[in-house]
């Protein structure tokens, strides 16, 4: 490697020379990268089956050289199209297989995936594209009866950067102006490209953070630190070549990418099964069709697989794990899946900013039932503090507060957030997780809440702000606050208390609820409900803080759910 292609250097914060040492040296980062890591597994697994999954031609089954062959092919003819070394492409696409052919593609050419939600929509698209400077969208024609195409068409329109619209889609249908199909950029490759030769202390690509005020910050991981996460990640699981994983979740999801997920299974030379939907009538038959051992889901989909399992036909016999994360599995449910579904539990809760914990196959029941796991790494520096402490002074062993972490996966910085930064980080480079949690005496993470005013809808991560925002963009709306209500299945969902400007007929809930989502923003972002008051029911708080506010609207949220369960 001689480190001809980097990564854009404006904006990514580095880890410091003497800590990237010292994790060579540790051997946790190789100087392997991503078009290695596919490399690699071409010629350990060529003919092995790399992918399966139905995409917009129907359904294929890829071998690994066949993967390789699509993502070289694809990665040519992007460059003939302009797209270079460095360049920022925004990836919003479903589980297809033409997903995981475009991410390589962008890795043999050294150009940076943007990583987007299929349920994201023009708002954030444009939001990405703007920050990340973003030179192409690459996506699909409709999607879960939304036109993806045409919204891909319409931010490339308003984003002066974004040259190019990719669609995945069979050849012959109709498309908005500018948009191109993905198979028609399919040419025959050099024999070296681009990112054959990339740094790998370079950025790989910029996935997106939960989000606790505003839109999404963009996250940067290198080569070196991600596929560190990626390896040990694999090997804490077990994966080897038998491994067939289904991705019951979005790919583009870090939980998906890398926890062990679809690298961790190029890794160990597996088979990624890619699920169109999460239902557990889908899933179900392609865990019997397939043989699948191994899958990740968030708690509410864990819950939902549970109660189908007992009136299911389907032989599930071959699934050995099931991951639960993105939020915490209460123990009654940790219970119930071995029994449900035959398949051992692992709890993993991690962030796309670094910081991943597992428990472990051998770890007693009550662990695995209870807690959420140990770091993948020993270098990985945990902190849990006073959160209202200015000093953030450690608390007693086994308290609960606010965790802090470092280590060599960890980013160090988000992209372009200079302001955030200073929040979000400190001096000495720990990361505020903006989690709450207690660790035990063995060393097990117990994830009790956030400090952050953020909203875990069934593992999507929703900023109060950005939905308040969108109200408040209501002609009818003086002030709205969003507040997360505890909820059975979702484990949280979202209410908001708008209030209506004086002297006009007030909005009507459903009405608003329409107006958000008619300002394209994807789906699980809409209030789940929606409260018009007169005021905010409140004393002594006022509109200066909001955290404070927010706090005393939640309770009465939760109180009025308790009372009338829905």
């Amino acid at each position: 490697m001689n480190g001809a292609v980097t990564a854009v250097a404006d904006g990514v914060v580095p880890y410091p020379a003497e800590v990237a040492e010292r994790y060579r040296a540790a051997g946790y980062w190789t100087g392997q990268t991503f078009p290695d890591l596919l490399s690699a597994a071409v010629a350990a697994h060529g003919g092995r089956t790399a992918v399966v999954g139905t995409g917009p031609s129907g359904a294929q089954r890829w071998t690994y050289a066949e993967l390789d062959a699509r993502a070289r092919g694809l990665a040519a003819g992007l460059a003939e199209r302009g797209v270079s070394p460095g360049d920022r492409v925004v990836v919003w696409m479903p589980n297809v297989p033409e997903y995981l052919e475009t991410v390589f593609a962008l890795f043999r050419l050294g150009a940076l995936p943007v990583f987007a939600l299929p349920a994201h929509r023009s708002s954030e698209i444009r939001y990405f594209a703007e920050h990340a400077e973003a030179v192409a969208i690459v996506t699909v024609a409709r999607h879960d009866r939304f036109d993806h195409a045409a919204a891909a068409a319409e931010v490339a329109a308003a984003v002066p950067s974004v040259r190019h619209v990719v669609v995945a889609a069979p050849s012959g249908t109709d498309l908005p102006a500018r948009a191109v199909t993905l198979a028609s950029l399919r040419h025959t490759p050099p024999e070296t490209l681009p990112g054959d030769d990339v740094d790998p202390s370079s950025v790989a690509f910029l996935q997106l953070s939960g989000g606790t005020t505003g839109l999404p910050k963009l996250i940067p991981r290198t080569h070196d630190d991600y596929h560190y996460s990626v390896r040990a990640s694999a090997e804490i699981c077990g994966l080897s070549p038998d491994t067939v994983y289904l991705a019951a979740l979005p790919a583009a999801h870090n939980f998906t990418m890398s926890s062990p997920g679809l690298l961790g299974v190029v890794h160990a030379g597996g088979t990624s099964v890619l699920a169109p939907s999460p239902d557990a009538d889908t899933c179900f038959g392609l865990i019997e069709a397939e043989r699948v051992t191994l899958a990740a889901v968030v708690p509410p989909l864990a819950a939902a697989w549970v109660q189908a399992a007992s009136a299911s036909t389907k032989d599930l016999s071959s699934l050995a794990m099931l991951q639960v994360g993105g939020a915490k599995c209460a123990a009654e449910l940790a219970r119930r899946i071995p029994v449900a579904l035959g398949a051992r539990l692992q709890q993993v809760f991690g962030m796309a900013e670094g910081l991943v914990n597992y428990t472990r196959d051998d770890d007693p029941d009550d662990v695995v039932e209870e807690t959420q796991g140990r770091p993948i790494s020993p270098d990985d520096e945990m902190r849990v503090v006073d959160p209202a402490d200015p000093d953030e002074r450690e608390v007693p062993p086994g308290e609960v507060g606010a965790l802090l972490t470092r280590g060599p996966y960890t980013i160090r910085g988000y992209y372009r957030a200079e302001e955030h930064n200073a929040e979000a980080f400190t001096p000495d480079g720990f990361y505020r997780t903006g989690d709450l949690v207690r660790i035990t005496a063995r060393g097990d993470i117990v994830v009790t809440g956030r400090v952050k005013e953020q909203i875990n809808r069934g593992g999507e991560k929703i900023a109060a702000e950005e939905v308040e925002n969108h109200l408040l963009a209501h002609p009818d709306v003086v002030d709205a606050a969003i507040v997360g209500v505890p909820d059975d299945f979702l484990g949280e969902r979202t209410h908001a208390y708008v209030i209506p400007v004086p002297d006009r007929d007030p909005p009507r809930p459903n009405a608003l609820r329409r107006f958000v989502r008619e300002r394209g923003v994807a789906a699980y972002k809409v209030p789940d409900t929606v409260e018009v008051v007169d005021a905010f029911p409140v004393t002594g708080v006022g509109k200066t803080s909001r955290r404070a506010l927010r706090t005393a609207l939640a309770a009465r949220a939760t109180e009025k759910a308790e009372e009338s369960p829905s």
